[in-house]
């Protein structure tokens, strides 16, 4: 029988796509795909009894790294012994004559992107298997843990990982490695345990060097708007024209004012003065920025569009289905979302990966190239965001890409999120150069599970990280702290009543901006036309109205609106972490800096002043509100400190004008007579701590940051106590910061385990799911069958559910039923789609329990003993979990809860007092039951 190019990829060392193995399961039950037992008897026969045939879909999902080796399948199934052939020419005509024809190329019909995705993929390394198989050689060596936790496949994406498995899985690694006590074996041990420093110092190293780059090309790219310098077009304003004291650079925003090197526009293109240059100048300032905003905005939509990543760990039927999805399963199922994994900060998402779901693709080399390009055009555009938030990204990234390197955590989940939360912490660093608050970031508003060695480790990445943007110098300081600060006076105690107020306006202006952000992006920018047309809401010039109008277009007339609002106004012209910069500066005698005033005890010198910087605060508060959530990498930071530090240089300079008026005042005492005791810049560095907090609710990683940010310890107290009020107000007005809206908004899995739930009177049998659909082991239960129930359960939606396997108790009179296990959808379908020639064979379960004997005695048995591994690929006993989490109806709510956050668990199963099955809770029915009690609160 001829080979077909689907055939033909069976033996190709990878496992099959998931679109053909939907193929394979919905064609179950076809004359075109059925291969019989008799079938199978035949080619038995034909290849003796010395060669049993290979089953081709075993082939179909073997995922070796070793060649030729099936010692580790994809579906974790060993595969049956066979002898080999030494003769090369017949060991080819041997291997030909044992691939079915399963399937044809007829009808494949799938578009040229995912044809080109699958080429890629069926050409890349092959993936290796999730669990090891279990096999009878194992028998004596391998504890009884794994057998009855059962065996898994790879997670889909959106579904939840299962925590309890993973760690089962560890410690049973762990420990075949301790057993063995040769010198060889002792090495092995002493690099698995040295395996994860090694790979969070790769990890810190590689976040440093990304983002020494990503600075440095923001720098080039936002001074290229203004000109140009002659000695090399590859160096920004500040290092072709370094403001320099004895030879060291003073400040990494300050610049001679008399440079030859550098060329504005304006020299360039024209050669007369004022209105025209003025024109000149600002039509090149704009034209840039809008070129960098929709180079952006196009690598963030085309190259990072969730339904362009392909990936063989996906599930067959349970699809993420998109728009552009072929082969719906149910048509009239709500379609998921298109995502683009570039854009925003990414934090939302990195939450939610690390509380224990799954987003294939969010954190591959794509991703990381397409973030870190267009962050650095995004932030050279002149937009009201920051670069600092979509480090975490950046850095989460690197540490997946580096962690693939080591099966330990290439093949656990549960351990490669300990390697991501230690990269968050290395972003975190290299973005703020603070390793100490990357730590606490990480551990206060990121990871979802952080144990001390997790801590050690991320302290350890965040130190290399430092260390490594230290010696590369991204600024030309020789500093790694951002916004140094050199005050010279102390603060004072009547000082703590407009740090107070500080953090009154910290809260407030954090809770609306989350309201009106979250307002903005649900009404307006998803239900208008801006939803339908991102570019448009980034560039609306008269230039683009040619761009093919299939292309997505909504973020175009923000930037426009920028430059026309921002080119104005030196301090909302200037970047946000410049504009931060300036304002957390100290006034001296004979300073230069506009935003110091010459008379502080005149109101018309205060006045000018005052009027500018409330300018820049409500120009940038108002254009960061519609401009967080754009088609771009954008972060929440720098636009917010920059909102609180204008709020705080207003405030700190009417205090210095109070002061200079009534010197005499008893309220100015402790100040002695000094008229320089107030100084406007910590009231800045208070006010931009308060309004962080108030936006993103961190504490105590927020003072601390603030701390190594600007290089001080002496104000602790005043930015402590802002804090504090900020998060108290912001709370108050609004219970959920910016990142646990945008969740919200974008409806991602994500189970808070912060949050506090009065249950009343809510029992579980309000929440258990009794209607699910169950395999009963003394059914007739075929592939065909198990099959039709597969397709049902994940057209319902429930995509990461699964089957519990129940008996008959034939000493309950109303025939209740008893668990066996619980196998989950991935596992079933994996199962199914290997045996999809024989849709009418039989599938078994072997059940732990005997029904003769009383469960006491049941109790005592061995599990191994009463059914030992099986080559059998008919037994799908290896896929079951035989000891799911069980609780019994009257336990209080609060458990299940706990299950749930504080065990990890996917689901819980429900029994009455007898222990007999009532239902199933499982983890995204549980989430969606929480949301449901936080809308009626």
């Amino acid at each position: 029988m001829p080979l077909t190019p689907e055939s033909e990829r069976f033996g190709s060392g990878a496992p099959l796509d998931p679109e053909s193995r939907r193929e394979r399961l919905l064609r179950i039950g076809s004359s075109a795909t059925v291969r019989t037992t008799a079938e199978a008897t035949d080619n038995t026969r034909e290849f003796g009894d010395d060669e049993e045939p290979l089953n081709a879909s075993v082939l179909t999902e073997y995922t070796s790294l070793n060649g030729n080796d099936l010692g580790r399948s994809y579906g974790t199934l060993p595969s049956p012994t066979r002898s080999r052939s030494r003769d090369p020419s017949k060991r080819a005509s041997t291997q030909k004559r044992k691939h079915p024809n399963t399937l044809t190329s007829a009808g494949q019909g799938h578009s040229t992107l995912r044809d080109l995705a699958y080429a890629r993929l069926s050409n890349a390394r092959p993936i290796s298997a999730y669990d090891p198989p279990l096999t009878k050689k194992d028998d004596e060596e391998v504890e009884t843990d794994a057998k009855i936790n059962g065996i898994r496949v790879w997670y889909s994406s959106f579904t939840s990982i299962d925590w309890l498995h993973d760690a089962i899985k560890d410690s049973l690694r762990f420990s075949r490695l301790r057993k063995r006590k040769s010198i060889r074996a002792r090495l092995r041990l002493a690099f698995d345990k040295s395996l994860g420093w090694i790979i969070v110092t790769i990890v810190g190293f590689l976040t440093a060097v990304v983002a020494f780059l990503v600075v440095r090309s923001e720098q080039l790219l936002f001074d290229f708007k203004e000109g140009y310098c002659e000695d090399s077009w590859l160096r920004s304003k500040r290092f072709c024209c370094p403001a320099t004291q004895s030879g060291r650079v003073i400040s990494p925003y300050a610049t001679e004012e008399l440079c030859e090197a550098w060329r504005s526009w304006s020299e360039v293109l024209s050669s007369s003065r004022g209105f025209e240059a003025e024109l000149v100048e600002y039509v090149s300032y704009t034209g840039i920025a809008l070129l960098w905003a929709l180079t952006s905005c196009l690598l963030t939509l085309y190259l990072t569009n969730s339904t362009t990543f392909v990936t063989r760990k996906e599930s067959a039927v349970a699809p993420p289905q998109v728009a552009d999805s072929k082969a719906p399963l149910n048509p009239a199922q709500p379609q998921r979302k298109v995502m683009y994994y570039a854009a925003g900060s990414g934090i939302p998402e990195i939450k939610t990966i690390l509380s224990g779901f799954v987003i294939h693709g969010y954190l591959g080399v794509r991703t990381l190239f397409t973030k870190s390009v267009g962050l650095s055009l995004s932030v050279a555009s002149g937009l009201s965001l920051g670069k600092e938030g979509p480090f975490v990204h950046i850095a989460s990234c690197v540490g997946n890409i580096v962690s693939r390197i080591a099966p330990k955590y290439e093949t656990n989940e549960a351990k490669r999120r300990e390697i991501l939360s230690a990269a968050c912490a290395a972003g975190v660093a290299v973005a703020f150069g603070a390793p100490i608050g990357g730590t606490l970031f990480s551990l206060e508003e990121v990871s979802y599970f952080f144990p001390p060695k997790v801590m050690w480790r991320s302290f350890f990445c965040a130190m290399i990280a430092a260390i490594t943007l230290k010696m590369l110098d991204p600024f030309g300081t020789g500093k790694l702290v951002l916004f140094q600060v050199t005050y010279d006076k102390d603060w004072h105690a009547w000082e703590l009543v407009p740090f107070l107020l500080l953090g009154v306006f910290g809260g407030m202006y954090g809770a609306y901006f989350s309201k009106l952000n979250y307002r903005w992006s649900k009404h307006v920018r998803a239900k208008t036309w801006l939803g339908r047309h991102p570019v448009a809401e980034v560039l609306l010039v008269c230039g683009l109205q040619s761009v093919d109008p299939q292309i997505p277009s909504h973020n175009q007339q923000i930037t426009f609106l920028t430059s026309i609002l921002c080119f104005l106004n030196p301090w909302t012209r200037m970047g946000g972490t410049e504009l931060v910069y300036n304002l957390f500066s100290e006034c001296h005698l004979g300073s230069r800096s506009k935003l110091c005033v010459s008379n502080p005890g005149d109101w018309e010198f205060v006045s000018p002043v005052v009027n500018a910087i409330l300018t820049a605060m409500l120009v940038k508060g108002c254009l960061t509100v519609v401009t967080f959530g754009i088609k771009l990498p954008a972060g929440i930071f720098i636009p917010t400190l920059g909102v609180g530090a204008c709020a705080g240089r207003i405030l700190g300079i009417l205090v210095r004008y109070l002061q200079h008026r009534n010197p005499e005042a008893r309220l100015f005492h402790s100040c002695g007579g000094d008229l320089n005791c107030i100084i406007p810049g910590l009231y800045a560095m208070v006010g931009a701590a308060a309004t962080l907090s108030g936006v993103t609710r961190t504490t105590v990683s927020l003072a601390v940051i603030m701390f190594e940010l600007t290089d001080t310890l002496t104000y602790a107290v005043p930015i402590m106590l802002a804090v504090l009020v900020a998060k108290t107000i912001a709370d108050a007005l609004e219970p959920k910061g910016i990142y646990d809206l945008v969740i919200e908004l974008q409806q991602l899995p994500y189970l808070d385990y912060k949050h506090e739930y009065t249950w009343g009177q809510l029992q579980i049998s309000d929440i258990v799911s009794r209607g699910i659909p169950t395999i009963q082991i003394e059914d007739d239960n075929t592939v065909h069958s198990l099959g039709e129930k597969l397709l049902t359960l994940v057209s319902s939606g429930a995509d990461d559910s699964g089957f519990p396997i129940l008996r008959k108790d034939p000493s309950d009179p109303d025939d209740g039923m008893r668990m066996v296990g619980y196998i989950g959808a991935g596992e079933l379908e994996h199962a199914l789609s290997i045996l999809a020639d024989t849709p009418e064979a039989s599938i078994h379960f072997h059940s732990p329990y005997v029904p003769d004997m009383a469960s006491s005695i049941s109790s005592f048995a061995e599990p191994g003993a009463l059914h030992p591994i099986s080559e059998d690929p008919y037994d799908f006993t290896p896929y079951m979990d035989q000891a799911p989490l069980t609780l019994i109806s009257q336990s209080p709510m609060e458990m299940v809860h706990r299950f749930f956050v504080k065990l990890g668990a996917r689901y819980v199963v429900v029994v009455d007092n007898d222990g007999i099955y009532e239902g199933v809770i499982e983890k995204k029915n549980w989430l969606a039951f929480l949301t449901d009690m936080e809308k009626k609160e």
